[in-house]
């Protein structure tokens, strides 16, 4: 599902990431932890073609990834930074926009049980900009669920929802990973990690460690 090869991503003269390789396999789920300034987020945005790798190589379903690239578009879901929403549409029209873009059959259907499950319903007709910050996480995720994708990309998707909404997010990425979905996240969460992940990579130590999860 995703090959990760040599990754090595620098700012000028500091070296971010150096060596970076990393397969996950269909029904796989993979979290990054680590301190603050360890390179999670530049991974995971090397990973959709968000930023470009100074060196290495990543693929996705055997094609190299790339942001402007409709097959990279077409398999990877992210939710990786504060996404721009169209200013004009409620959050109902913007999830139904993006269902319909992506060929998703009876997408009525699915963004309603969307809006249900993220708690969104009441604010459905609402511009993005008016939401609250935990409600855009969560129409963040929404944007994520009312899309077909093979890999998951998502930066700490815990960051902002409450003690029942981390909870909730666990539940529902751990049931996307058995039914074979490929996962990788960055999270600072522990409940977040054991509930998803079937292997951690720790970034800013020594070396990679890789621990079974359940």
């Amino acid at each position: 599902m995703l090959k990760v090869s040599g990754l090595r991503r620098a700012y000028g003269p500091v070296t971010i990431v150096r060596d970076f390789d990393l397969e996950v396999r269909a029904g796989e789920a993979v979290a990054l932890t680590g301190r603050n300034g360890s390179g999670k987020s530049t991974v995971l945005r090397c990973l959709v073609g968000a930023d470009k790798a100074d060196e290495g190589t990543v693929e996705v379903n055997g094609h190299p990834v790339l942001e402007t690239s409709v097959q990279s578009r077409r398999d990877i879901a992210t939710v990786i930074d504060d996404l721009d929403f169209f200013p004009d549409l409620s959050v109902v029209e913007h999830l139904d926009l993006l269902a319909r873009a992506h060929g998703v059959p009876d997408a009525d259907a699915l963004v309603d049980e969307v809006l249900e499950e993220v708690q969104l319903v009441p604010q459905s007709g609402q511009l993005p900009g008016t939401l609250s910050s935990g409600q855009r996480r969560r129409l963040g995720l929404a944007t994520a669920f009312v899309r077909p994708r093979d890999l998951l990309v998502m930066d700490e998707p815990e960051a902002r929802l409450d003690v029942e909404g981390v909870a909730w997010l666990a539940n529902r990425l751990r049931a996307e990973r058995e039914q074979g979905l490929a996962i990788v996240f960055a999270s600072h969460e522990p409940s977040l990690v054991d509930t998803v992940a079937t292997r951690v990579v720790e970034l800013g130590a020594p070396r990679q460690t890789e621990g079974a999860r359940g």
